[in-house]
């Protein structure tokens, strides 16, 4: 599947997300039960901060559901490695939705991109981390440019929580029950 790209600001945005994150979820005959959710991203930096904000969000609303990686625990290029060995540790063959900031072109900041590839945290930042997910869903949160580590330091708050909102809110349209 190639990338689907979906602007967060757009109103319905997390509807659509959702679909597609359902689609995929559907296609690959995934079961609630083997889900884990890893939010990978620090609290220390503004536009590093989506997959924290995300796993707070999930934390809360799926509370049947494995996630790692939230404000109060997030998971970084420091511990991604060990979680990674947790996460295969507690779980027989776990579906990871590897959830990360990224940057982009300036026309998609505020889009966020589901793939069913693996995630390559860290890449924007020149980290060498290994790839994880078996399905990722990025946020671009500001433009890549030289060096990285200020740019995601001078993000704007305001593009995080709307993609933290939108990627969290389209994960629960997956496992929320529809209102009557």
């Amino acid at each position: 599947m190639r990338p689907v790209y979906c602007n967060a600001f757009e109103t319905d945005a997390d509807l659509r997300l959702g679909s597609t994150i359902e689609k995929v979820l559907k296609k690959e005959n995934v079961t609630i039960d083997n889900i884990v959710i890893l939010c990978i991203g620090s609290d220390r930096a503004t536009g590093d901060c989506l997959g924290p904000l995300v796993g707070a969000q999930l934390k809360n609303a799926l509370p049947n559901i494995a996630v790692f990686g939230t404000l109060e625990c997030p998971v970084h290029a420091m511990n991604l490695e060990s979680t990674v060995e947790t996460i295969y540790e507690l779980y027989n063959e776990p579906f990871i939705i590897a959830i990360d900031a990224s940057l982009g072109i300036p026309e998609h900041i505020g889009y966020a991109t589901v793939s069913s590839t693996p995630l390559k945290p860290g890449k924007g930042v020149n980290k060498k981390l290994p790839a994880i997910g078996n399905l990722s869903i990025t946020g671009i949160v500001n433009v890549a440019g030289f060096p990285n580590s200020i740019v995601l330091q001078s993000t704007r708050l305001h593009t995080v929580m709307t993609l933290a909102n939108c990627i969290g809110n389209a994960i629960c349209h997956c496992y929320l029950p529809a209102p009557l």
